[in-house]
């Protein structure tokens, strides 16, 4: 994710990458993708938060709680938290997004949709008007949020998942790739779509039309 983020900051943003923070127990090198890496324990001290940003790097790991916690913890240093939107994505809300916000390339948020702090929103997914996703949540590819929908916080929603218009996924849903949603969800609950069907017989025995 910060081989990711560093990609994007440094060749889709008027940011410049300076370092990348690690807390000091996970430290194996002193560099890495040719940086300096420093523990986030001291950060402060080595980059000043009164003039530099940060940004935090984490997944969607405990239903993004890692991220969550780590957010606060840089909070507290006095970080603002930098985001990223990407030049290709469509943001047309008159509500800016939060902190540590990163939206990928071919995403569209609507008019009057809340993008709160730390959401990260993957490529060509589509937040429709007056939808609010809350803090800390994750969004994989192409999720199409419904209009007058609420995504509490902690939500993880799969590839291709669908809500439908008006409705609210509680803190802590879990939804998988190609699910789709028409009612509330229930708070820490897992949605899953059926698999695929093998069919018994060989693809070059089916008449594609």
């Amino acid at each position: 994710m910060a081989q990711l983020a560093k990609y994007y900051f440094e060749n889709d943003s008027p940011y410049k990458v300076l370092a990348f923070v690690v807390d000091s127990s996970y430290i194996t090198s002193p560099e890495f993708e040719g940086l300096p890496v420093y523990p986030f324990e001291h950060i402060e001290q080595i980059f000043p938060p009164s003039s530099y940003h940060m940004f935090i790097a984490i997944g969607y790991s405990h239903m993004n709680r890692i991220r969550e916690r780590k957010f606060y913890e840089a909070k507290s240093k006095g970080y603002y938290l930098a985001s990223y939107i990407s030049s290709q994505a469509t943001y047309l809300s008159q509500y800016k997004y939060g902190e540590n916000c990163f939206i990928h390339q071919g995403s569209i948020i609507e008019p009057f949709s809340i993008i709160e702090d730390n959401v990260i929103i993957w490529s060509g997914t589509c937040i429709a008007h007056h939808s609010i996703i809350k803090s800390h949540n994750f969004l994989a590819p192409r999720v199409v949020v419904s209009g007058n929908c609420i995504v509490e916080s902690n939500c993880f929603l799969g590839v291709n998942a669908v809500l439908s218009n008006g409705i609210k996924i509680a803190s802590g849903t879990l939804l998988g790739a190609g699910v789709v949603i028409t009612r509330d969800t229930e708070p820490d609950s897992v949605y899953v779509s059926p698999r695929a069907l093998k069919l018994p017989k060989r693809s070059d025995e089916i008449r594609l039309r």
